[in-house]
């Protein structure tokens, strides 16, 4: 399938280019965020949140045009009404759509039991970002509310996981703070089924720039610095993503349900889908198939294929 091809007649004649297929969809519904994690690229510049009825029509429209894998993502997905928003929006893509995979990614430390009690059984993939396991390294980094310990959290969150029957991933930004830490006892320790490592990235508006609610500059490794990290944990088989393959292998809705083109480094939003439709918005999402499966973002994301596996 043709990366950000239209449905039209080519302009020379020949055939027409095949329409993406939204395959898998990063919903951000919220920007909202207990956590101020200093190299956050999608940063809380709004506080709207699309009625739930709308939020499940789009999701729908998405279902409808081949999506077969939503994750919801944020800001903190657990803000929002402690939970039962997303709770909702999981449950509906999971009974009533019957999409293949369902995940969150979460900072973990707003999940609750009753929550996995509640919509547990919807939910193929919980991953909680976690960026060093040095309680002095994360509040350099932004990592925590309050009087909240994220490790604890992360640490509740694992047992719930396997509690109730849902998969668990890490995912971990590599900046200047936590390159060189060695992490590879702790990933062994906790066994997530995918743990995933980026770059850390710079987005124009977000955490760069006049108009940014962050400054990440400070943050950025160098390419040696990453695939430094990366060799230190190959034993623990880190899926490595760069700064080039996360600008443009990630079809990402925002809060208006706009996917955000990111191959210029900042976000330029197409028009909602629920005004214009799938295939019209996903013309301006800037999104090249080729580099989503050279990634890997195609995998055994399905907890009933998953835990049969086990």
């Amino acid at each position: 399938v043709a990366c950000g091809g239209g449905a039209g007649d080519a302009a020379d004649g020949s055939a027409p280019a095949p329409a993406v297929v939204p395959l898998s969809v990063n919903y951000h519904f919220t920007r909202q965020c207990n956590y101020s994690c200093k190299f956050c690229f999608h940063t809380a510049k709004t506080s709207y949140v699309l009625p739930r009825d709308e939020a499940k029509r789009g999701l729908r429209m998405l279902a409808d045009s081949g999506m077969r894998k939503v994750n919801f993502s944020g800001g903190e997905p657990f803000l929002q009404e402690r939970g039962k928003y997303v709770g909702d929006l999981v449950r509906f893509c999971k009974a009533e759509l019957g999409l293949e995979s369902v995940s969150i990614v979460s900072n973990g430390s707003l999940v609750r039991e009753a929550w996995f009690e509640q919509f547990g059984a919807h939910l193929d993939i919980l991953a909680v970002s976690v960026d060093s396991f040095s309680r002095a390294t994360n509040r350099l980094i932004g990592r925590e509310h309050r009087r909240k310990d994220h490790l604890e959290s992360l640490e509740r969150v694992r047992g719930w996981c396997d509690q109730y029957g849902v998969l668990f991933k890490l995912n971990t930004v590599v900046n200047m703070h936590n390159w060189q830490e060695d992490m590879r006892a702790e990933i062994a320790r906790l066994r997530p089924v995918r743990w995933k490592v980026f770059q850390c990235l710079v987005i124009e508006g977000e955490n760069a720039g006049a108009d940014a609610l962050r400054d990440a500059s400070a943050l950025v490794v160098s390419g040696e610095q990453f695939d430094a990290f990366v060799r230190r944990h190959a034993e623990c088989s880190p899926v490595r993503e760069d700064n080039a393959a996360m600008r443009n292998s990630y079809l990402i809705l925002d809060e208006y349900m706009r996917f955000l083109d990111c191959t210029a480094g900042r976000k330029e939003p197409s028009r909602s889908l629920l005004d214009v439709g799938v295939a019209s918005a996903l013309d301006h999402a800037g999104f090249d198939e080729v580099e989503f499966f050279r990634r890997g973002g195609k995998y055994r994301w399905s907890k009933t294929h998953q835990l049969n596996d086990w």
